[in-house]
């Protein structure tokens, strides 16, 4: 790998960085004391700071020369509400909180690589870096666009980048086109008429027509949509009943959707509305339909994506730029990938032979309990941020 050797100099101590935020997780909205770091950081490196962006965000900028173009690199800050199950020195020191994402890495990647822009500032024009709140399920890139993140701080193109454990560090993966799906949550109540169980004639069982209404979803993937276009509905929830001899009122289904394409969320959101309505009324039950649309897809731009494959070729080989198999996770980078063109990207983050000692049962996976950050990722992924914004802003 061609990794920038200052930057592998520095790296021991932006890792003491990363594992000090991985010890005080903040979850959405609540990055206070990880953008206090942030903001400090770059401050300390003659980097100008603007605060507030998303309530909780911080945007560096770093200038050089007489050119208006501009670039943004984005790292998130935000940890997941759930316990950690490692034991190592800088495990989670809030229960219920944890980096099990690997954020405080993307974070430290992301300032490892705004100090030696700083130092360097080999390029012509601006980097702005991007310090998102609120990934994990908040909607942070969604309230900087709110907040006017791109009438402010114009950007030509937008950059981001995510760990991916189980692939081995040293390789990118990325694709033209959808990386991650959108993530949407249904809410459905079926509303029947309560009645002793041993007496069922006497009321309107909502249980049975929930029962209908979950086979009926599935005819919406096999009958209704291109069987070559991906798509997901799972009723993750179903909720009925306190006694085992009464009929209950109401049953309730939760659940979520998953599709690349808006269109082809639209299609289901219809039909799935038709097909709970029509159940109900088949049975003689009442019904609520709620679908909440939460992070649309991730669609790579294919100038940018080609953009991303040429320049990182140059730091891992071109052979461990490889195409990533789109994941029916969500990310709301997807937002800005809306509102300006660019290019989303995983970095392996390996098999989790790098944990120390101490830490939990369990695959290093994402959300997993037992998830720590690769530190060996630093140096890299802070050389690939320098690397494409000094190609993007090569003097012209």
């Amino acid at each position: 790998m061609n990794l920038i050797e200052p930057i592998l100099a520095d790296s021991a101590g932006i890792a003491a960085i990363r594992r000090d935020l991985h010890a005080h997780p903040e979850l959405c909205f609540q990055e206070q004391r990880t953008a206090d770091i942030v903001a400090k950081a770059l401050a300390e490196w003659g980097i100008p700071v603007h605060r507030g962006l998303g309530r909780t965000g911080v945007l560096g900028i770093v200038k050089n020369g007489s050119s208006a173009r501009a670039v943004g690199l984005r790292a998130d800050m935000d940890a997941l509400p759930m316990t950690e199950h490692n034991s190592f020195a800088h495990a989670s020191r809030h229960p219920g909180k944890m980096h099990a994402c690997g954020h405080d890495g993307h974070t430290a990647m992301l300032l490892a690589a705004a100090r030696h822009l700083a130092r360097h500032r080999n390029f012509d024009g601006t980097v702005y870096l991007i310090f998102q709140p609120a990934e994990e399920g908040g909607g942070g890139a969604r309230e900087m666009i709110k907040d006017g993140i791109f009438e402010q701080f114009p950007m030509d193109a937008v950059f981001g980048a995510h760990n991916w454990p189980g692939m081995p560090v040293g390789q990118v993966g990325l694709n033209p086109g959808a990386m991650m799906a959108s993530s949407n949550e249904f809410r459905i109540v079926v509303r029947g008429k309560g009645s002793h169980a041993a007496l069922p004639h006497l009321g309107t069982d909502p249980v049975p027509v929930a029962c209908q209404m979950v086979m009926g979803f599935q005819t919406i993937i096999t009958r209704n949509r291109k069987p070559i276009e991906p798509g997901v509905i799972s009723v993750t929830m179903i909720h009925g009943g306190e006694a085992t001899n009464v009929v209950p009122d109401t049953c309730e289904l939760r659940g979520t959707v998953r599709t690349f394409s808006v269109e082809l969320l639209d299609l289901i959101e219809r039909r799935m509305r038709a097909v709970a309505e029509h159940t109900c009324a088949a049975f003689d039950a009442g019904c609520e339909f709620e679908f909440v649309r939460n992070y649309p897809p991730t669609i790579n731009h294919p100038a940018e994506t080609e953009f991303v494959r040429s320049v990182l070729g140059g730091v891992v080989g071109a052979d461990n730029v490889v195409a990533f198999e789109p994941t029916m996770g969500a990310e709301d980078f997807s937002y800005f990938l809306q509102a300006r063109p660019g290019c989303y990207f995983v970095l392996g983050n390996g098999d989790g032979s790098h944990r120390d000692g101490g830490h939990g049962i369990g695959p290093c996976m994402l959300h997993n309990p037992s998830y720590d950050f690769n530190d060996d990722l630093i140096p890299l992924g802070a050389t690939a941020w320098v690397r494409l914004a000094e190609a993007w802003l090569a003097p012209r």
